[in-house]
């Protein structure tokens, strides 16, 4: 059964499609998990963090503090990309491992894979289909400041950082609107589950 690869900007609801997909019985590996765990206390991960950014990005009980971590990478293009020099290939190769052990479990599993950065890693190949999930800028804007503590001004540079998510449309397979209230974006989900799987 099929890789699907869903992606998008920053607050654009990717999590929230990746469980409605699971609702429907689809396996979700997440890289956001995925960091999660490569950034457990005491990794190599960690170390590495605590090394080049300085210790004060390592929190007390040895996990990394990825809340300082984010205001510092969203607005510094160098930052960012050495930390993701350290934390990318212990991510992708989990989420690998985990893609090939679900895969080797249950041949016939529909696995949806929710990677942010699925374009700028260059993780097409991975996927049978490519999923962009869009919501217009003033969604993603208010989106951030309800769940993080940020001004407006941060709010928009963390989505003047990414790559433009016309962009990501461009290159997706499908495009899932995320702008409407949850049961218009399940009503989508679910027309693009039956396809896929008619068609995969």
């Amino acid at each position: 059964m099929p890789v699907i690869g869903i992606t998008g900007g920053i607050a654009t609801g990717k999590s929230v499609v990746a469980h409605m997909f699971e609702e429907l019985g689809a396996i979700i590996f997440s890289a956001d998990d995925a960091s999660r765990e490569v950034m457990a206390p005491g990794s190599e991960v960690v170390r590495k963090v605590g090394a080049v950014f300085g210790k004060q990005f390592v929190l007390p009980d040895g996990h990394a503090d990825r809340t300082a971590l984010a205001a510092l990478v969203f607005s510094n293009s160098e930052a960012r990309e050495k930390l993701e020099k350290i934390t990318h290939p212990a991510i992708l190769e989990l989420l690998r491992k985990r893609i090939e052990d679900a895969q080797r479990n249950d041949p016939a599993a529909f696995l949806v894979v929710e990677a942010p950065l699925l374009f700028e890693a260059n993780l097409e190949s991975w996927f049978d289909e490519i999923i962009v999930v869009a919501s217009v800028r003033r969604i993603q804007v208010e989106r951030l400041l309800s769940r993080n503590r940020i001004t407006p001004d941060e709010a928009y540079r963390r989505i003047e950082s990414q790559m433009p998510l016309e962009e990501k449309m461009a290159l997706a397979d499908r495009v899932i609107h995320n702008d409407g209230d949850m049961e218009e974006t399940r009503k989508q989900v679910e027309d693009l589950w039956e396809r896929l799987k008619g068609t995969l």
